[in-house]
Protein backbone atom coordinates (compact mmCIF):
# COMPACT_ATOMS: atom_id res chain seq x y z
CA UNK A 1 0.00 0.00 0.00
CA UNK A 2 1.42 3.41 -1.08
CA UNK A 3 1.98 5.84 1.98
CA UNK A 4 -0.60 8.68 2.56
CA UNK A 5 -1.20 11.88 0.33
CA UNK A 6 0.93 10.00 -1.82
CA UNK A 7 -0.04 8.66 -6.00
CA UNK A 8 1.71 5.90 -7.61
CA UNK A 9 3.56 7.07 -11.25
CA UNK A 10 4.64 5.13 -14.12
CA UNK A 11 5.35 1.76 -13.58
CA UNK A 12 4.13 1.50 -9.71
CA UNK A 13 6.85 3.80 -8.42
CA UNK A 14 5.42 5.92 -5.53
CA UNK A 15 5.42 9.84 -6.22
CA UNK A 16 5.22 12.44 -3.64
CA UNK A 17 1.81 14.36 -3.50
CA UNK A 18 2.61 17.70 -5.18
CA UNK A 19 3.01 15.87 -8.24
CA UNK A 20 0.34 15.23 -11.06
CA UNK A 21 -2.16 18.15 -9.25
CA UNK A 22 -4.68 18.79 -11.80
CA UNK A 23 -4.82 22.23 -12.75
CA UNK A 24 -8.31 22.23 -13.91
CA UNK A 25 -9.66 19.79 -10.96
CA UNK A 26 -7.50 22.29 -8.24
CA UNK A 27 -9.71 25.50 -9.93
CA UNK A 28 -12.66 24.13 -9.71
CA UNK A 29 -11.61 23.75 -5.79
CA UNK A 30 -10.52 27.29 -5.58
CA UNK A 31 -13.81 28.90 -4.47
CA UNK A 32 -14.54 32.20 -5.41
CA UNK A 33 -11.77 35.18 -5.10
CA UNK A 34 -11.72 36.85 -1.40
CA UNK A 35 -12.38 40.76 -0.80
CA UNK A 36 -11.79 42.92 1.76
CA UNK A 37 -15.65 42.41 3.32
CA UNK A 38 -14.82 39.04 3.30
CA UNK A 39 -12.33 39.23 6.18
CA UNK A 40 -15.51 40.52 8.31
CA UNK A 41 -17.13 37.85 7.61
CA UNK A 42 -13.83 35.32 8.99
CA UNK A 43 -13.33 37.40 11.83
CA UNK A 44 -17.23 37.38 13.08
CA UNK A 45 -17.10 33.58 12.37
CA UNK A 46 -13.92 33.58 14.51
CA UNK A 47 -15.65 35.86 16.96
CA UNK A 48 -18.66 33.48 17.16
CA UNK A 49 -16.67 30.46 18.00
CA UNK A 50 -14.52 31.83 20.56
CA UNK A 51 -17.67 32.85 22.60
CA UNK A 52 -18.51 29.44 22.11
CA UNK A 53 -15.41 28.32 23.52
CA UNK A 54 -15.43 30.96 26.18
CA UNK A 55 -18.84 30.25 27.27
CA UNK A 56 -18.13 26.76 28.06
CA UNK A 57 -16.63 27.37 31.12
CA UNK A 58 -19.31 30.10 32.45
CA UNK A 59 -21.96 30.04 34.91
CA UNK A 60 -25.19 30.98 33.53
CA UNK A 61 -24.74 34.26 34.54
CA UNK A 62 -22.24 34.79 31.65
CA UNK A 63 -19.23 34.96 34.40
CA UNK A 64 -16.75 32.73 35.09
CA UNK A 65 -16.34 30.80 38.53
CA UNK A 66 -13.23 29.86 40.14
CA UNK A 67 -13.55 26.13 40.88
CA UNK A 68 -13.18 25.10 44.55
CA UNK A 69 -9.64 23.43 45.89
CA UNK A 70 -9.60 19.94 48.24
CA UNK A 71 -8.55 19.68 51.31
CA UNK A 72 -5.69 17.21 49.51
CA UNK A 73 -4.73 20.16 47.19
CA UNK A 74 -4.44 22.75 50.04
CA UNK A 75 -2.23 20.66 52.48
CA UNK A 76 -0.19 19.65 49.11
CA UNK A 77 -0.09 22.84 47.64
CA UNK A 78 -1.23 25.79 49.39
CA UNK A 79 -0.59 25.77 52.74
CA UNK A 80 1.99 23.81 54.65
CA UNK A 81 0.55 21.64 57.02
CA UNK A 82 -0.43 17.82 57.10
CA UNK A 83 -3.92 17.22 56.56
CA UNK A 84 -4.95 15.65 60.06
CA UNK A 85 -3.68 19.21 61.50
CA UNK A 86 -5.88 21.01 59.16
CA UNK A 87 -8.68 19.02 59.95
CA UNK A 88 -8.21 19.36 63.44
CA UNK A 89 -7.79 23.33 63.12
CA UNK A 90 -11.16 23.55 61.27
CA UNK A 91 -12.60 21.64 64.29
CA UNK A 92 -11.24 23.59 66.67
CA UNK A 93 -12.01 26.93 65.09
CA UNK A 94 -15.80 27.00 64.01
CA UNK A 95 -15.00 30.35 63.12
CA UNK A 96 -13.21 29.59 60.34
CA UNK A 97 -14.68 28.70 56.66
CA UNK A 98 -15.32 24.81 56.97
CA UNK A 99 -15.49 24.14 53.20
CA UNK A 100 -18.41 22.08 51.74
CA UNK A 101 -18.77 18.10 50.92
CA UNK A 102 -21.24 16.40 48.79
CA UNK A 103 -21.72 13.61 51.62
CA UNK A 104 -21.45 13.76 55.71
CA UNK A 105 -17.98 12.42 55.54
CA UNK A 106 -16.71 13.49 52.28
CA UNK A 107 -13.49 15.25 50.81
CA UNK A 108 -14.19 19.47 52.04
CA UNK A 109 -13.62 21.84 49.28
CA UNK A 110 -12.62 25.14 49.50
CA UNK A 111 -13.16 28.74 47.51
CA UNK A 112 -10.19 30.28 46.65
CA UNK A 113 -10.62 33.21 49.20
CA UNK A 114 -11.45 31.10 51.88
CA UNK A 115 -8.14 29.25 51.31
CA UNK A 116 -6.37 32.87 51.71
CA UNK A 117 -8.37 33.07 55.23
CA UNK A 118 -7.03 29.92 56.22
CA UNK A 119 -3.51 31.15 55.37
CA UNK A 120 -3.85 34.45 57.14
CA UNK A 121 -4.90 32.74 60.36
CA UNK A 122 -2.02 30.42 59.83
CA UNK A 123 0.40 33.11 59.43
CA UNK A 124 -0.95 34.56 62.64
CA UNK A 125 -1.62 31.47 64.81
CA UNK A 126 0.73 28.99 63.51
CA UNK A 127 4.39 27.23 63.96
CA UNK A 128 6.76 30.26 63.82
CA UNK A 129 9.18 27.99 61.40
CA UNK A 130 6.75 27.58 58.57
CA UNK A 131 6.25 29.79 55.90
CA UNK A 132 2.43 30.80 56.20
CA UNK A 133 2.39 33.71 54.17
CA UNK A 134 4.42 34.73 51.10
CA UNK A 135 7.80 37.06 51.55
CA UNK A 136 6.25 40.89 51.21
CA UNK A 137 9.04 43.94 52.46
CA UNK A 138 6.85 46.45 54.24
CA UNK A 139 7.33 49.92 52.94
CA UNK A 140 8.45 48.41 49.10
CA UNK A 141 6.07 49.21 46.32
CA UNK A 142 4.97 45.86 44.20
CA UNK A 143 7.01 44.38 41.46
CA UNK A 144 6.43 45.10 37.72
CA UNK A 145 7.12 41.34 36.01
CA UNK A 146 7.23 42.11 31.71
CA UNK A 147 7.13 38.92 29.46
CA UNK A 148 8.43 40.01 26.51
CA UNK A 149 9.73 38.48 23.25
CA UNK A 150 8.71 39.78 19.42
CA UNK A 151 8.55 35.79 17.81
CA UNK A 152 4.88 34.82 18.63
CA UNK A 153 4.21 30.97 19.83
CA UNK A 154 6.52 30.75 22.18
CA UNK A 155 4.36 30.47 25.23
CA UNK A 156 4.31 34.14 25.94
CA UNK A 157 1.05 34.58 27.25
CA UNK A 158 0.48 31.42 28.66
CA UNK A 159 3.72 31.72 31.09
CA UNK A 160 2.87 35.25 32.42
CA UNK A 161 -0.95 33.91 32.63
CA UNK A 162 0.36 30.70 34.65
CA UNK A 163 2.78 32.74 36.55
CA UNK A 164 -0.07 35.35 37.73
CA UNK A 165 -2.26 32.35 39.00
CA UNK A 166 0.65 30.62 40.80
CA UNK A 167 1.36 33.99 42.48
CA UNK A 168 -2.07 34.19 43.33
CA UNK A 169 -2.08 30.85 44.95
CA UNK A 170 0.96 31.66 46.96
CA UNK A 171 -0.85 34.31 48.32
CA UNK A 172 0.34 37.69 46.64
CA UNK A 173 -1.91 39.97 45.00
CA UNK A 174 -1.75 40.00 41.51
CA UNK A 175 -2.66 42.59 38.85
CA UNK A 176 -2.77 41.71 35.23
CA UNK A 177 -1.95 44.08 32.35
CA UNK A 178 -2.47 42.93 28.50
CA UNK A 179 -0.81 45.27 26.29
CA UNK A 180 -1.29 43.17 23.24
CA UNK A 181 -4.26 44.11 21.15
CA UNK A 182 -4.94 40.28 20.12
CA UNK A 183 -6.59 40.35 24.41
CA UNK A 184 -5.67 36.74 24.88
CA UNK A 185 -4.61 37.36 28.18
CA UNK A 186 -8.05 39.35 29.02
CA UNK A 187 -9.94 36.34 27.40
CA UNK A 188 -7.95 34.28 29.90
CA UNK A 189 -9.06 36.30 32.89
CA UNK A 190 -12.84 36.74 31.03
CA UNK A 191 -12.37 40.33 31.06
CA UNK A 192 -15.16 42.28 29.34
CA UNK A 193 -13.55 45.49 27.28
CA UNK A 194 -15.31 47.83 24.60
CA UNK A 195 -12.86 49.59 22.96
CA UNK A 196 -9.33 51.32 23.74
CA UNK A 197 -10.74 54.00 26.66
CA UNK A 198 -10.67 50.54 28.82
CA UNK A 199 -7.49 49.65 28.29
CA UNK A 200 -4.17 51.49 28.87
CA UNK A 201 -4.01 53.57 26.14
CA UNK A 202 -6.00 56.46 28.20
CA UNK A 203 -3.33 56.27 30.44
CA UNK A 204 -0.64 56.48 28.01
CA UNK A 205 -3.07 59.84 26.52
CA UNK A 206 -3.16 61.61 30.20
CA UNK A 207 0.32 61.27 30.59
CA UNK A 208 0.99 62.86 27.39
CA UNK A 209 -1.38 65.30 28.03
CA UNK A 210 0.12 66.31 31.22
CA UNK A 211 3.27 66.47 29.61
CA UNK A 212 2.01 68.87 27.39
CA UNK A 213 0.56 71.07 29.63
CA UNK A 214 4.00 71.49 31.52
CA UNK A 215 5.38 72.55 27.93
CA UNK A 216 2.94 75.00 27.15
CA UNK A 217 3.77 76.83 30.37
CA UNK A 218 7.18 76.95 29.40
CA UNK A 219 5.61 78.23 25.86
CA UNK A 220 3.72 80.70 27.21
CA UNK A 221 6.75 81.58 30.32
CA UNK A 222 8.72 82.58 26.65
CA UNK A 223 5.86 84.29 25.09
CA UNK A 224 4.80 81.53 22.39
CA UNK A 225 1.32 80.30 21.52
CA UNK A 226 0.43 77.24 23.23
CA UNK A 227 -0.62 74.05 21.71
CA UNK A 228 -3.69 72.69 22.25
CA UNK A 229 -5.49 69.80 23.63
CA UNK A 230 -7.55 67.82 21.52
CA UNK A 231 -10.87 66.29 23.23
CA UNK A 232 -9.06 62.61 23.64
CA UNK A 233 -6.03 64.50 25.63
CA UNK A 234 -8.50 66.34 27.43
CA UNK A 235 -11.08 63.24 28.18
CA UNK A 236 -7.82 61.11 29.59
CA UNK A 237 -6.78 64.03 31.89
CA UNK A 238 -9.89 62.06 34.08
CA UNK A 239 -8.95 58.79 34.02
CA UNK A 240 -7.17 57.23 36.60
CA UNK A 241 -5.74 53.25 36.52
CA UNK A 242 -8.16 52.18 39.05
CA UNK A 243 -10.81 53.14 36.64
CA UNK A 244 -9.82 50.76 34.73
CA UNK A 245 -8.79 47.45 36.69
CA UNK A 246 -11.68 44.86 36.81
CA UNK A 247 -12.11 41.84 38.74
CA UNK A 248 -11.50 38.57 37.81
CA UNK A 249 -12.59 35.14 38.69
CA UNK A 250 -9.80 34.85 40.74
CA UNK A 251 -10.41 36.72 44.19
CA UNK A 252 -6.43 38.48 44.51
CA UNK A 253 -5.88 38.60 40.46
CA UNK A 254 -7.41 41.76 38.80
CA UNK A 255 -6.79 42.97 35.43
CA UNK A 256 -6.64 45.99 32.96
CA UNK A 257 -7.31 44.23 29.97
CA UNK A 258 -6.70 44.84 26.06
CA UNK A 259 -8.79 44.32 22.70
CA UNK A 260 -8.20 45.36 19.42
CA UNK A 261 -8.83 49.00 19.07
CA UNK A 262 -5.64 49.53 21.78
CA UNK A 263 -3.68 48.59 18.46
CA UNK A 264 -4.46 52.19 17.44
CA UNK A 265 -1.67 53.33 20.41
CA UNK A 266 0.83 52.48 18.10
CA UNK A 267 0.32 54.72 15.73
CA UNK A 268 -1.02 57.42 17.89
CA UNK A 269 2.11 57.66 20.12
CA UNK A 270 4.86 58.54 17.33
CA UNK A 271 1.92 61.48 16.86
CA UNK A 272 2.67 62.90 20.47
CA UNK A 273 5.90 62.31 20.22
CA UNK A 274 6.31 64.68 17.09
CA UNK A 275 4.26 67.18 18.48
CA UNK A 276 5.74 67.19 22.24
CA UNK A 277 9.75 66.54 22.03
CA UNK A 278 9.88 66.56 25.53
CA UNK A 279 7.62 64.15 26.28
CA UNK A 280 9.34 61.24 27.84
CA UNK A 281 6.56 58.58 26.63
CA UNK A 282 8.22 55.40 27.17
CA UNK A 283 8.00 56.58 31.16
CA UNK A 284 4.21 56.72 30.96
CA UNK A 285 2.91 53.50 32.45
CA UNK A 286 5.90 53.58 34.78
CA UNK A 287 4.42 57.31 36.07
CA UNK A 288 1.46 56.44 36.09
CA UNK A 289 1.24 53.33 37.84
CA UNK A 290 2.75 54.78 40.45
CA UNK A 291 0.95 58.23 40.69
CA UNK A 292 -2.01 56.31 40.60
CA UNK A 293 -0.85 53.81 43.54
CA UNK A 294 -1.20 50.68 41.86
CA UNK A 295 2.44 49.87 43.32
CA UNK A 296 0.88 49.98 46.68
CA UNK A 297 -2.21 48.35 46.09
CA UNK A 298 -0.74 45.17 44.58
CA UNK A 299 2.10 42.74 45.29
CA UNK A 300 3.21 41.80 41.85
CA UNK A 301 2.29 43.26 38.60
CA UNK A 302 2.24 41.31 35.40
CA UNK A 303 2.46 43.01 32.17
CA UNK A 304 1.74 40.89 28.95
CA UNK A 305 3.60 42.22 26.27
CA UNK A 306 2.72 42.69 22.08
CA UNK A 307 5.26 40.41 20.20
CA UNK A 308 6.74 43.12 18.33
CA UNK A 309 8.64 45.76 20.04
CA UNK A 310 6.65 48.91 19.43
CA UNK A 311 5.49 51.87 21.72
CA UNK A 312 3.16 49.89 23.69
CA UNK A 313 6.44 47.03 24.62
CA UNK A 314 8.85 49.78 25.28
CA UNK A 315 6.87 50.87 27.90
CA UNK A 316 6.22 47.67 29.47
CA UNK A 317 9.93 47.31 29.56
CA UNK A 318 10.81 50.44 30.88
CA UNK A 319 8.45 49.81 33.11
CA UNK A 320 9.75 46.35 34.77
CA UNK A 321 11.51 45.12 37.33
CA UNK A 322 12.04 42.02 36.58
CA UNK A 323 12.00 40.70 32.29
CA UNK A 324 11.37 37.32 31.21
CA UNK A 325 11.56 36.14 27.86
CA UNK A 326 10.25 32.99 27.19
CA UNK A 327 11.66 31.03 24.06
CA UNK A 328 11.52 26.95 22.75
CA UNK A 329 14.84 25.25 22.77
CA UNK A 330 14.73 25.33 18.36
CA UNK A 331 17.55 27.05 16.61
CA UNK A 332 14.79 29.54 15.24
CA UNK A 333 13.60 30.71 17.98
CA UNK A 334 17.38 31.25 19.88
CA UNK A 335 18.03 33.00 16.83
CA UNK A 336 15.01 35.32 16.72
CA UNK A 337 15.25 35.76 20.53
CA UNK A 338 19.39 37.01 20.26
CA UNK A 339 18.17 39.33 17.46
CA UNK A 340 15.27 40.55 19.96
CA UNK A 341 18.06 41.13 22.73
CA UNK A 342 20.11 43.05 19.79
CA UNK A 343 16.76 45.23 19.45
CA UNK A 344 16.32 45.68 23.13
CA UNK A 345 19.94 47.19 23.15
CA UNK A 346 19.67 49.17 20.38
CA UNK A 347 16.66 50.90 21.40
CA UNK A 348 16.71 51.32 25.04
CA UNK A 349 20.64 52.40 24.03
CA UNK A 350 19.32 55.19 21.63
CA UNK A 351 17.41 56.47 24.23
CA UNK A 352 19.45 56.80 26.64
CA UNK A 353 22.01 58.26 23.97
CA UNK A 354 19.67 60.74 23.29
CA UNK A 355 18.33 61.76 26.91
CA UNK A 356 22.13 62.11 27.61
CA UNK A 357 23.32 64.27 26.04
CA UNK A 358 20.29 67.00 26.66
CA UNK A 359 21.49 65.90 30.52
CA UNK A 360 24.76 66.61 29.72
CA UNK A 361 24.38 69.95 28.23
CA UNK A 362 21.91 70.67 31.31
CA UNK A 363 24.45 69.74 33.87
CA UNK A 364 21.69 67.32 34.93
CA UNK A 365 21.63 63.67 35.98
CA UNK A 366 21.72 61.24 33.16
CA UNK A 367 19.37 58.19 32.26
CA UNK A 368 20.07 54.85 32.66
CA UNK A 369 17.61 52.20 32.64
CA UNK A 370 18.13 49.25 35.05
CA UNK A 371 15.83 45.54 35.62
CA UNK A 372 16.26 43.95 38.92
CA UNK A 373 16.78 40.60 36.46
CA UNK A 374 16.00 39.64 32.98
CA UNK A 375 16.06 36.03 32.38
CA UNK A 376 15.05 33.94 29.36
CA UNK A 377 12.77 30.90 30.15
CA UNK A 378 12.70 27.65 27.65
CA UNK A 379 9.19 27.12 27.59
CA UNK A 380 7.54 23.56 25.49
CA UNK A 381 10.63 21.86 26.42
CA UNK A 382 11.15 17.93 25.11
CA UNK A 383 14.00 16.49 26.93
CA UNK A 384 14.08 13.96 24.78
CA UNK A 385 14.32 16.03 21.44
CA UNK A 386 16.01 18.89 22.69
CA UNK A 387 18.28 18.75 25.74
CA UNK A 388 21.21 19.22 23.58
CA UNK A 389 20.35 22.44 21.93
CA UNK A 390 19.15 23.10 25.60
CA UNK A 391 22.54 22.40 27.05
CA UNK A 392 24.34 24.72 23.99
CA UNK A 393 22.04 27.73 24.70
CA UNK A 394 22.77 27.24 28.70
CA UNK A 395 26.61 27.29 27.93
CA UNK A 396 26.14 30.78 25.23
CA UNK A 397 23.72 32.21 27.70
CA UNK A 398 25.11 31.51 31.12
CA UNK A 399 23.20 33.15 33.84
CA UNK A 400 20.80 34.76 32.02
CA UNK A 401 18.97 31.72 30.65
CA UNK A 402 17.03 29.87 33.46
CA UNK A 403 18.11 26.39 34.14
CA UNK A 404 14.62 25.44 34.69
CA UNK A 405 12.72 23.85 31.49
CA UNK A 406 9.26 24.25 31.33
CA UNK A 407 8.09 20.89 30.13
CA UNK A 408 5.06 20.38 27.76
CA UNK A 409 2.32 17.70 29.76
CA UNK A 410 -0.78 16.28 28.75
CA UNK A 411 -2.03 18.49 31.56
CA UNK A 412 -1.01 21.99 29.77
CA UNK A 413 -2.08 20.82 25.85
CA UNK A 414 -5.45 19.89 27.96
CA UNK A 415 -6.18 22.79 30.13
CA UNK A 416 -5.25 24.63 26.61
CA UNK A 417 -8.08 22.97 24.94
CA UNK A 418 -10.47 24.07 27.66
CA UNK A 419 -9.88 27.78 27.78
CA UNK A 420 -8.11 27.54 31.06
CA UNK A 421 -5.07 27.45 32.90
CA UNK A 422 -3.69 24.43 34.63
CA UNK A 423 -4.59 25.67 37.87
CA UNK A 424 -7.93 26.07 36.96
CA UNK A 425 -8.69 22.65 35.98
CA UNK A 426 -9.78 20.36 38.38
CA UNK A 427 -7.70 17.38 39.35
CA UNK A 428 -10.51 15.00 39.13
CA UNK A 429 -10.72 15.43 35.44
CA UNK A 430 -7.04 13.62 34.75
CA UNK A 431 -5.30 10.89 35.94
CA UNK A 432 -3.83 11.89 39.42
CA UNK A 433 -0.30 11.32 37.83
CA UNK A 434 -1.13 13.33 34.76
CA UNK A 435 -2.07 16.38 37.07
CA UNK A 436 0.52 16.21 39.24
CA UNK A 437 3.38 16.00 36.58
CA UNK A 438 1.36 19.31 34.68
CA UNK A 439 1.35 20.87 38.38
CA UNK A 440 5.18 20.22 38.73
CA UNK A 441 5.80 21.80 35.18
CA UNK A 442 4.58 24.90 36.31
CA UNK A 443 5.44 24.77 39.81
CA UNK A 444 9.06 24.63 38.78
CA UNK A 445 8.72 27.52 36.62
CA UNK A 446 7.02 29.81 39.04
CA UNK A 447 9.47 28.96 41.71
CA UNK A 448 12.55 29.91 39.59
CA UNK A 449 10.77 33.11 38.98
CA UNK A 450 10.06 33.52 43.12
CA UNK A 451 13.20 33.25 43.53
CA UNK A 452 14.05 36.35 41.30
CA UNK A 453 11.24 38.05 42.79
CA UNK A 454 12.15 37.40 46.89
CA UNK A 455 15.79 37.97 45.64
CA UNK A 456 15.04 41.65 44.08
CA UNK A 457 13.25 42.93 47.12
CA UNK A 458 15.29 41.54 49.75
CA UNK A 459 18.07 43.59 47.76
CA UNK A 460 16.21 46.65 47.79
CA UNK A 461 15.27 45.84 51.17
CA UNK A 462 18.51 46.00 52.59
CA UNK A 463 19.53 49.23 50.55
CA UNK A 464 16.67 50.71 52.28
CA UNK A 465 17.70 49.35 55.26
CA UNK A 466 21.79 51.02 55.02
CA UNK A 467 19.66 54.42 53.50
CA UNK A 468 18.15 54.39 57.34
CA UNK A 469 21.25 53.69 59.08
CA UNK A 470 23.20 56.83 57.08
Amino acid sequence: MAPKNTVKGDGGKTTPPYFNIDPTRSMEQLGARTRTSDFERIAEACASGRRDLVGRGLEESGQRRLRLFSTWEITQYLIPVAPAHFRRVLKANPDLPQGSSETANGTRWFALDEVLKLRAFFGQEGARNKQYLPYRPKGLPAKIVAVANFKGGVGKTSTAAHLAMSAALDGYKVLVVDLDSQGSMTSIFNGRIEDEWQTVFPLMARHYAQSLREENQRRMDRGEAPIPLDDTLTEALDIRAPDLVQKTHWPNIDLIGAQLNLYWAEFQVPVWRMQGRGWKLWDALTDVFQADGLLDQYDVIFVDTPPALGYLTINGLAAADILLVPLGASFLEFDSTGRFFDMLHSTFGSIESAENMAARALGREGLSFEWDAVRAVVTRYDDGQQAELAALMQAYLGQTLSPHRQHFTALIGQAGEQVQGIYEADYRDFNRETYVRGREAFDATYAAFKALLLGSWRRDELAAEAADVV
